[in-house]
């Protein structure tokens, strides 16, 4: 944080993000335009530092720009395109330019561009802060740590990077191990969030697959690359009569010409279609309208958006067991996974495409993806790697007090202070991977089976007996949230958590390394106004179930947050659902309008209302008038302060 807004109590940055965007593409250029984006809407003051010229042709055989210079999402309007690979005095001069930011987050593409994100660290002053803390803190965003084709000399130009940055962010736990290894100082693991061109989806275009004649039609998008397997895909399809396979991509080098010859087999002829060169962003709605799965039988992977980007248009996915696609995709549900690499299996998981009615249920269970979530999560993340790393919390005394958060005489009497004391090792070791992506900030409880996972999960992390299964699922959300968006790796974040004894949430996040302020107040629930706190001194506030919020109190509840939360801090509660008491339960119309009042006090919902929450409340209401209905219906949400 600058001297500026110490001073001021402000939590904005100054963050100069360094790396691709339009007119070059591709998903890292993407990536970075979208974080731009996120990183301005959450209050920070970004600039985005970008490239004229990015890469040596010698190493990118594909067109750099995209055709037509139509972009493929919207361009970030704070944006410099004053570095050139070729050119070492962009490097020095635009370093120099950013010494008086906050932060620099630089995005690594290729070991060739490493010497330019070194010049500029070091003309910036910034990378491995002295002790006096002089200079831009440095993250380093790795979409992948090492190129998926090795090169003379990559890794030790990737490791005098890692070595010098103050954090590196990795989008997967593989890639995590990698950059320790590589040298890395601090290394976060933050899911890859949605950057998905092609705008809204279109209407689908029919094809009855559910009779063994017609085709099944599947879609392999992308640059076509060794690692990504396409030539494994059409070799397989050779055996299945019942798949037609469009292959739409730039056809790069020695893989690109295998998967000509491929396709040019007498086998599949009239099965395989070619659409050689680059999908433009206004024909990826079109295209995926016409197909029934997309595959990504990729060899190696990372992290990857094209999951998200086929369940966005309703497409079940056809992908190998690496990199992300075992988390995003339910085996049998909304998508078929199988080993990378072998042709027996592909070739089974192709038949079984190829039966009727196949398709058509697993297109059935695909559920939208949650778009604005992960955005803050991962913007979340980097914003605690920004901010110095905290020790333990100062100025503890014998009323518990310390980093601006003070019990007064009522709170004392009625707050645990056990969680206030000197911070001790955490017993539980859990990183943001660790916990399932099923988990979710914002979401909704009606099936028994959901808090019964709940409970398992909380056991496989190792945490304390977590009791009554409802409140372990409220806790066990809230304590994903915590860890994704608000930890600096140091698990120094001030929580003051108002659900009660019985609320598993303190006991977890104690297990884990954070001190939180436990509050068991009687009458009307209003901590935070019974608290001498600073404003916006606050990283978290919880209010979960068995003492979560009322329909007749979440407005209080959100009131307070509005002041009390410093910018990114956290809001998780939960409400019940329902029909029969209107100052109790809640009920779908009603969220809008919690969503509205909390918007306009600085409050956004962490997660996509506009996604399957709302119908999910719908069907737990209509489960809960039945005489048999389950005693609860119960609705998480999170709100991250602007």
């Amino acid at each position: 944080m600058s001297e500026r807004d110490a001073s001021s109590g402000s939590a904005a940055l100054t963050v100069a993000l360094v790396g691709p965007t339009h007119p070059f593409k591709g998903g890292v250029a993407a990536h970075t335009t979208t974080l731009a984006h996120e990183l301005s809407e959450a209050g920070h003051e970004v600039t985005l530092v970008s490239w004229s010229h990015l890469y040596p042709s010698a190493l990118y055989p594909g067109e750099q720009s995209v055709p037509g210079g139509a972009p493929d999402v919207e361009p970030f309007p704070r944006t410099l395109r004053v570095l050139s690979w070729a050119r070492p005095d962009t490097w020095l001069r635009t370093g120099r330019r950013l010494r008086d930011v906050d932060v620099i987050v630089v995005v690594h593409v290729i070991p060739a561009v490493v010497p330019a994100h070194l010049a500029l660290l070091r003309a910036a002053g910034a990378g491995r802060r002295t002790a006096s803390g002089h200079g831009p803190r440095t993250i380093l965003i790795a979409h992948n740590v090492l190129p998926h084709e090795s090169h003379p000399g990559a890794r030790q130009l990737v490791e005098s990077l890692v070595e010098r940055v103050d954090a590196v962010v990795v989008h997967s736990d593989e890639q995590a191990r990698l950059a320790m290894t590589l040298g890395a100082h601090h290394v976060r693991q933050l899911d890859l969030p949605p950057h998905l061109p092609g705008g809204d989806p279109e209407p689908r275009v029919a094809n009855d697959a559910d009779t063994a004649s017609t085709p099944v039609r599947v879609l392999a998008l992308g640059i076509v690359r060794d690692y990504k397997g396409v030539d494994l895909l059409v070799d397989a399809v050779r055996d299945v009569p019942g798949i037609h396979l469009t292959i739409a991509g730039e056809l790069w080098g020695d893989a690109g010409r295998t998967v000509r010859d491929l396709a040019n087999d007498p086998r599949v002829a009239g099965r395989v279609e070619l659409h050689p060169g680059y999908v433009p962003a206004d024909r990826i709605a079109g295209l995926l309208a016409q197909h029934d799965v997309m595959a990504l039988t990729y060899r190696t992977a990372t992290a990857s958006q094209n999951v998200l980007l086929a369940h966005k248009h309703g497409l079940p996915v056809l992908a190998t067991t690496v990199g992300t696609f075992p988390e995003q995709i339910r085996d049998g549900v909304d998508g078929l996974l199988v080993p990378p690499g072998d042709r027996g299996a592909l070739v089974e998981a192709l038949r079984r495409l190829a039966e009727p009615g196949v398709t058509e249920a697993l297109r059935s269970a695909v559920r939208p993806p949650d778009l604005s979530g992960p955005w803050a999560n991962y913007v979340g993340g980097i914003e605690a790697l920004a901010a110095a790393p905290l020790g333990p919390v100062d100025g503890a005394d014998s009323e518990g007090g310390g980093a601006g958060l003070r019990l007064g005489p009522v709170a004392r009497a009625k707050a645990t202070v056990a969680g206030i004391r000197a911070r001790r090792r955490p017993v539980v070791e859990i990183a943001p991977g660790d916990i399932p992506s099923r988990v979710r900030a914002t979401d909704v409880l009606a099936l028994d089976s959901d808090a019964v996972d709940a409970v398992a999960i909380a056991r496989e992390l190792g945490l304390p007996r977590p009791g009554e299964p409802v409140a372990a699922w409220a806790a066990l959300g809230a304590l994903a949230a915590v860890v994704r968006i608000r930890d600096d790796g140091h698990r120094s974040s001030v929580i003051v958590d108002e659900s009660g004894s019985g609320s598993p949430l303190g006991r977890w996040a104690r297990a884990v390394g954070f001190a939180p302020v436990e509050l068991e107040l009687t009458g009307q629930r209003a901590a935070v106004a019974v608290l001498d706190i600073d404003t916006a001194s606050l990283d978290v506030i919880t209010r979960l179930h068995p003492g979560g919020c009322t329909a007749s109190d979440v407005d209080v509840a959100i009131g307070q947050a509005s002041w009390a939360l410093r910018s990114g801090g956290l809001l998780i509660l939960t409400l019940p659902i329902g029909d029969d008491d209107p100052d109790f339960a809640v009920r779908p119309a009603d969220v809008r309008g919690i969503l509205a009042r909390a918007d306009d006090l600085g409050l956004r919902l962490v997660g996509d209302a506009d996604g399957d929450v709302l119908d999910r409340m719908r069907d737990a209401r209509a489960e809960a008038t039945g005489d048999d209905a389950p005693v609860y219906a119960m609705l998480r949400l999170t709100f991250r302060r602007r």
